[in-house]
């Protein structure tokens, strides 16, 4: 083990006393962070009594605590305790539209996201009671509404969820393509066809990759093609800006020297795929019949074992 340094040993100190200097400075943020983690832990009980314990402090109407309220509502919505869903789903929705008087939805980003979870659960809690087709013409009109802010994309992609399966797949745009293979309807016609809508940053599209190889190499013979959207992001590795043309030959070159885009997988450039499919969540994959309908839309990695199973049902 290697020894600490009494240097090192204080530097640790020194970032210690700063990130709780920072946490302390800021208690809306620790607010929210806090909410988050129980949020996913579905600990909804707990997250209940620091959102209310936590109230008799909170004296004016901000983005942060809109968020925090938000994270409880979708928290109850992963529990499904869906009163408690409703209930914080539709303080954060009312208290952004209170916001919405005095700004920009996207002026900052706690508002957005604040704004986006209570219409993703008000929407979903209306489908877990039995309204889908309410909650289909909420997510619908919410959608008109914010056309063209941060939200729309979150949005499609929950209007999705409730009902794009069993429906024809929507087009898809291409005219900017990586690689050689351009995409083409007529490519899929009458094969089962996996699109799996991807980004350069994105962690967890790095994981899905190999598992997409080897589904193409046992099932491309028996019938399957596999199509790989993706967009700009405005930026490249580190984060660092790049205007269109800067970032396709990022994609072109150093990133795919690093990981390297598969010859015969197209994949077509264009943000207007992202809103129209809902891709929010990356990696989305959409999962096509031999007719042209949608099968499967699951934002968020799969495992090969899933898809496999998935995959030979359709080619059977």
């Amino acid at each position: 083990m290697k020894r600490r340094t009494p240097a090192m040993i204080s530097l640790v100190l020194i970032a210690f006393f700063c990130a709780a200097c920072a946490s302390a400075s800021n208690p809306s943020a620790a607010l929210v962070n806090r909410m988050k983690r129980l949020a996913f832990a579905q600990d909804v009980s707990s997250a209940h009594k620091t959102l209310e314990q936590a109230r008799s402090s909170q004296h004016e109407l901000t983005a942060d605590w809109l968020l925090a309220a938000s994270w409880l509502g979708r928290g109850a919505s992963f529990a499904k305790q869906w009163d408690v869903a409703e209930k914080y789903a539709q303080e954060a929705f009312d208290g952004s539209l209170e916001l919405l008087k005095l700004r920009d939805l996207d002026a900052d980003k706690s508002l957005p996201l604040a704004l986006g979870a209570a219409i993703e659960v008000l929407g979903h809690a209306q489908n877990a009671a039995g309204r889908r087709g309410d909650a289909v013409a909420f997510l619908q009109e919410q959608r008109s509404k914010y056309k063209g802010t941060s939200i729309e994309t979150r949005l499609q992609k929950n209007i999705h969820l409730l009902s794009l399966e069993g429906k024809p797949m929507p087009p898809l745009s291409a005219d900017v393509h990586l690689g050689s293979k351009r995409v083409q309807a007529e490519a899929w016609k009458g094969k089962v066809a996996l699109f799996y809508f991807w980004a350069h940053w994105c962690g967890d599209c790095i994981e899905q990759k190999p598992i997409l190889e080897a589904l193409h190499g046992k099932y491309n013979g028996q019938g399957l093609e596999v199509v790989g959207p993706t967009q700009l992001y405005g930026y490249v590795a580190r984060g660092r800006a790049a205007t269109p043309e800067q970032e396709m030959a990022y994609l072109r070159g150093d990133y795919h020297q690093a990981h390297p885009l598969p010859s015969w997988m197209s994949a077509p450039v264009s943000s207007e795929n992202f809103v129209r499919f809902g891709v929010s969540t990356t990696p989305t994959i959409v999962l096509v019949d031999r007719r042209g309908i949608v099968e499967l839309y699951h934002p968020g990695n799969m495992s090969y074992n899933d898809l496999a199973q998935r995959i030979e049902n359709l080619l059977g």
